[in-house]
């Protein structure tokens, strides 16, 4: 699916195969642009839906455009560092609403591909300022970073899964990632416990059952 967009062409093929095409400069992101990502975010959305199946949680267009440019312009700021430096707030804005479940899932879409950009950041340079921003984000939207490491000491896991839906797919994820770090936090435990049931070698063998003290 070309488009001709460079913004568009890079979350098309990464959403699609994983991989990830690099220009010759940054291209700044046109307002046709952004209409045109919240649209097949949108179409995007509604498929995975059928996976949730849930018509409670609404999409949110501007969490998901910001995904997309936050994740756009990481994958070009992996190689185009010249005269960056001072703009790096600028084309890694964080997003100015509440991280609700609404646009964690909207922008999840772009942003579990994040994780990926901010290990190969790591692996060039592990000083790279760049790291910290992208995981200032991903620490905000842990979703989309199950499977890589981050301080997560203060969050309320009782309240932040509190969401019927959110705590399944969340759950979903780290078993699907083999998130050990995560698995092993006692009220995770206890969940994935509850949710195995009987059957607890067949989904994860080696997790171990964590005390929780109740």
């Amino acid at each position: 699916m070309q488009t001709g967009s460079p913004f568009l062409d890079t979350i098309f093929l990464l959403r699609k195969s994983g991989s990830m095409t690099v220009f010759s400069d940054l291209q700044k992101i046109s307002a046709k642009e952004e209409n045109e990502a919240g649209d097949y975010f949108e179409a995007e959305f509604e498929k995975e839906r059928l996976e949730f199946l849930s018509a409670e949680i609404p999409f949110h267009r501007e969490a998901a455009v910001w995904g997309a440019k936050v994740l756009y312009h990481s994958t070009q700021l992996y190689l185009i560092r010249k005269n960056t430096a001072k703009d790096l707030d600028k084309l890694i804005p964080k997003l100015k609403i509440p991280a609700d479940t609404s646009s964690i899932l909207s922008a999840d879409l772009s942003l579990r591909f994040l994780p990926q950009i901010a290990s190969l950041l790591h692996s060039a340079d592990s000083h790279d300022p760049l790291i910290k921003i992208l995981e200032d984000i991903l620490t905000q939207f842990h979703y989309s970073a199950v499977g890589y490491h981050l301080d997560l000491e203060k969050v309320n896991w009782e309240k932040e899964l509190k969401n019927n839906t959110y705590r399944k797919l969340y759950l979903e994820r780290i078993v699907e990632k083999r998130a050990y770090e995560l698995a092993e936090i006692p009220y995770i435990n206890k969940l994935l416990m509850a949710d195995f049931g009987m059957h607890k070698d067949g989904y994860w063998r080696d997790l171990k059952i964590v005390e929780h003290g109740d």
